[in-house]
């Protein structure tokens, strides 16, 4: 029952995940990138600390601190690439690559585990890889070359893997409201210290900026890591990474809604072989051996 819990849970955060896309985009035309991730995550860590206030069951040690800082660390630059890259590239777009997350996960759990990658990662990679190139190499102006959005999204796929390795490992020995605190309030110290120095700050107080502040603070991040903290006690990073799965899916629904951005054939085609890839790296068809669960 826990575990139908969790895992219904974490669907609503792909549902969540996948409608802050588009939110995000049109906020970026009034508000600086770093300002923004700035005023999310510090609205984040203030509900999380409300929220969690009082509570002597949770004591905060440095031990908690520590894992907490370094998943906000890997948690901030992936939000820290994907907002840059959203202002570049489509939402739709920029759904599926971060999608390669799923796909980079047992890779870096291999490199920390020190165990050899399996038949069907391997696998799994080089047909997520294909579709990679399917959809950021459409209409580019050189042949080989990927614009710059589309890069700095694939980069913000290697940081959240690295937070969802360093998130699994440290959630069965440590409680979920010392983990999320502490990986949010991270997160905001970091924004909070570069985005006066980094970039050139400015806001235009308008309702898809102060919308997209309240609903990716608010339940985007202080919600849906409490939920994926507490979840992951309760099913395993293959399950989670499926479940995952249904982000871009979502976001390429949403997008298409609202603003009417989808995706070309070409890029479709490359959308579906990532989420092949994500299918193999997850079920491993072609091995029964599973990669560790944490």
């Amino acid at each position: 029952m826990n575990r139908r819990k969790a895992e219904a849970a974490l669907v609503l955060n792909t549902v969540v995940w996948g409608a802050t896309f588009v939110l995000v985009k049109a906020a970026l035309l009034d508000v600086s990138p770093l300002l923004f991730l700035a005023l999310r995550f510090s609205l984040a860590t203030g509900a999380l600390l409300a929220l969690f206030r009082g509570s002597r069951r949770v004591p905060f040690t440095g031990k908690a601190l520590a894992a907490g800082a370094l998943a906000g660390v890997f948690l901030f630059s992936g939000y820290l690439f994907q907002t840059l890259g959203l202002r570049l590239t489509t939402a739709p777009k920029s759904a599926f690559i971060t999608g390669l997350t799923s796909v980079m996960v047992p890779l870096l759990a291999a490199l920390v585990y020190r165990n050899r990658p399996q038949v069907s990662e391997v696998a799994g990679v080089l047909v997520a890889t294909a579709g990679l190139g399917l959809m950021t190499l459409e209409g580019a102006g050189a042949a080989g070359s990927v614009s710059r959005g589309d890069l700095l999204t694939f980069f913000c796929a290697i940081g959240f893997a690295a937070h969802i390795v360093t998130l699994g490992h440290f959630s069965e020995n440590m409680r979920f409201q010392l983990l999320s605190v502490a990986q949010v309030g991270a997160a905001a110290v970091l924004a909070l210290s570069l985005f006066w120095w980094a970039e050139t700050p400015q806001v235009r107080w308008r309702p898809a900026v102060i919308c997209a502040i309240l609903v990716t603070g608010l339940l985007a991040t202080a919600l849906a890591f409490t939920i994926q903290a507490w979840a992951q006690q309760y099913t395993t990073s293959t399950r989670t990474g499926l479940i995952y799965m249904l982000e871009p899916v979502f976001a390429w629904i949403t997008s298409y809604c609202i603003m009417g951005e989808g995706l070309s054939g070409r890029a479709a085609a490359g959308a579906v072989l990532i989420l092949g890839g994500v299918v193999l790296v997850e079920l491993k068809p072609l091995h029964p051996r599973l990669h560790p669960s944490r």
